[in-house]
């Protein structure tokens, strides 16, 4: 398994950083996770402009990297030499700050960030996908900044840690009695036929596949708000559905051990996992436009 780091390509397992780089004492970057089917890198300027925003909001001097074609070259490799160049993988992209000695205050003189990049073979959970998940509601206690997509991810590794433990795929985190996403996923709900997603703000990342899907959903012909939904509705919706980069659509069925409506992956959610798949395989070359 490849690893890119600082420029170079060396083995994973002889990547290392300095105990004073900033990103392993203070958490102080941000990444990127990439979806690739068959070498191709799914929505590669989106995600280089989300990453862009959390460097500058970050006030990190943007590596060279972060051009398209030279991520996509680094990615190429990476997938080549790691045997993953056909069917589905993940590229994942962290910069940090870079190594200093330990301040709170950012270093008086100029560093060089930290780049480091992997990728690792990805397969789709098609059979979780058709029967539909179960998630957990829990408060959510991360910064007020969930719109820079940082390294700092402990609030969301507890979540995520206290579904498990309930049996469940994930957790959908409530602040001020409003959903505002799960650990790695935007939610969606369809309340009275309207599909509902929590606007872009700072108390949600905004998501990749949630743009994406926003985007089917509209050309479909799907009444659509983003508008905050209450834990309220969100128990009480016809049909829940995460969005990500891993997640894909993943229907929802079951909400703290109660039904989401039919307890079956409803009629809209079922329509997006499907144009959603078409849309992934379509930019990715899989299939042409003129076969869907």
């Amino acid at each position: 398994m490849l690893a890119y780091l600082n420029g170079q390509y060396l083995p994973r397992s002889a990547a290392t950083i300095s105990v004073e780089d900033r990103g392993f004492i203070f958490g102080d970057g941000v990444y990127e996770v990439w979806r690739v089917v068959n070498g191709t890198l799914f929505e590669t300027e989106r995600h280089l402009e989300r990453l862009a925003f959390g460097l500058t909001e970050l006030r990190i001097a943007a590596p060279d990297i972060l051009r398209a074609d030279a991520l996509t070259a680094v990615a190429k490799r990476l997938l080549i030499e790691s045997g993953f160049l056909g069917g589905e993988a993940t590229v994942y992209l962290e910069v940090t700050r870079g190594v200093a000695p330990r301040t709170h205050q950012f270093p008086s003189k100029p560093t060089h960030p930290t780049v480091y990049a992997t990728v690792n073979r990805f397969v789709p959970p098609e059979d979780l996908r058709l029967r539909g998940a179960a998630c957990i509601t829990i408060p959510d206690i991360r910064w007020q900044r969930c719109d820079i997509k940082t390294i700092q991810l402990l609030p969301n590794v507890l979540a995520k840690q206290a579904a498990v433990e309930r049996g469940a795929l994930d957790a959908i985190m409530i602040r001020d009695g409003v959903a505002t996403e799960g650990s790695h996923a935007n939610v969606f709900a369809v309340v009275d036929g309207v599909l509902r997603t929590h606007p872009t703000d700072h108390r949600i990342l905004p998501g990749i596949t949630r743009a994406v899907v926003l985007e089917l959903a509209r050309d479909a012909g799907i009444p659509t708000l983003e508008e905050p939904l209450t834990e309220a509705e969100l128990a009480s919706a016809d049909e829940l559905f995460l969005a990500g980069t891993t997640t894909d659509v993943m229907p929802i069925v079951r909400l703290n051990d109660a039904e989401i409506g039919s307890g079956q992956p409803g009629p809209i959610t079922t329509r997006l996992v499907r144009e959603f798949r078409v849309c992934l395989d379509v930019a990715c070359g899989v299939v042409s436009t003129t076969t869907t």
